[in-house]
Formats: C-alpha cells, structure tokens, sequence
C-alpha cells in the first residue's frame, strides 16, 4: 500500500462505528448489547481476546456507573484516554439525540394502546438480551472446572440462603487464596 491507513485497519474508528448502532438498540440498558459488543470486538474485530473482554467486564459491573461503562474500558484497552472518551461519546450520543427527538412524543402518547403494547413486548426482549449477554460474558471467561463450580455454587447459596453477595465474595477469595498457595488453583 501507499502509506495511507485503509479505514478497516482504524480499531479505534471501527470500535466507534460499532457503538454507534449498539446506542440506538440498547432496549433495556447498556447490560443488553453485552453479547453483541463481546462478539464484535472479539470475534469480528479482534480487538480484546475473549479472556480481556471477561476481565473487562468483570471491572465495568464492579465499578459504580452505567452498564455500558465497559464501552469507555474497551475503547481505553484500544486506544487510551481518546479512545475511553471517543467511545463513550459514540455508546452515549446517539440514543441520547434520540431519547430528546422522540422522548415528547412518547410522553405525549404513552397511554395509547400502541405505546402500552411496545412496553409490554420491548420488555421481554431486553430481558433475553441481558441472558445472551451474561451467556455470551460465560463464553469468553474460558472458566476452568473450578470457576465453573464456584460460579454454580455462589448462584445456589445467593438464591436459597439470605446470605449476600459481599460475605460470598470474601469467602470465595479468602479459599481461592488458599488453593492458590497450595498450589491448586
């Protein structure tokens, strides 16, 4: 080639252009286009390898903010400070603009039969895409025999005991620790 960077070689361009849309169809919050963002940036444009996109999941539901904070943590995996801003403002901006154009109108009419119909069928559709979602973040974690155990253990204490999660989650480091010195884990 001549030197010029040819647009599919942008990572940072290609990860804007990928939040633009992912904006406009986050029915139900940023947690719903966590299985098409992981498929994206890592089995289309090979940005993150499955295991970074895990751990940077795993940072942007810990972190206090919005779920699609792991917009901001991607674009400064590809691309630092620019790219945390850049790719926050693509995830942000344009629902935002379309909230605004749309929002009067909605309040207008949210008592008509069709408005009372889209909320009531948008919200199945945002809870099947927060499970593809959490499916698609199980897929990447690679979770060894073990992980897969503790994950499977944690779910049935925090569904059958009162038990929450924060005492869950120092006994499960407290015995990862141990096994890690032990040399098992």
């Amino acid at each position: 080639m001549n030197g010029r960077k040819r647009v599919g070689d942008d990572k940072l361009l290609n990860l804007i252009l990928l939040c633009i849309p992912l904006s406009l169809v986050s029915f139900g919050g940023g947690q719903t286009i966590v299985a098409s963002l992981q498929h994206q940036t890592v089995d289309i444009l090979h940005l993150l390898s499955g295991p970074q996109f895990t751990d940077l999941y795993a940072i942007s539901r810990a972190a206090p903010g919005p779920g699609t904070l792991i917009v901001a943590l991607i674009g400064w995996e590809v691309s630092g400070l620019w790219g945390a801003v850049l790719a926050t403002l693509a995830i942000f901006i344009p629902s935002s603009i379309l909230l605004c154009i749309l929002g009067s109108y909605w309040q207008r009419h949210r008592h008509s039969a069709w408005a009372i119909a889209a909320e009531k069928g948008l919200a199945p559709v945002a809870v099947g895409l927060i499970f593809t979602g959490v499916f698609a973040v199980g897929q990447s974690a690679r979770f060894t025999p073990l992980e897969l155990a503790t994950s499977l253990g944690a779910i049935a204490v925090l569904l059958t005991t009162k038990t929450g999660p924060y005492p869950l989650l120092g006994v499960v480091g407290v015995s990862y620790f141990l096994l890690s010195l032990a040399g098992m884990a």
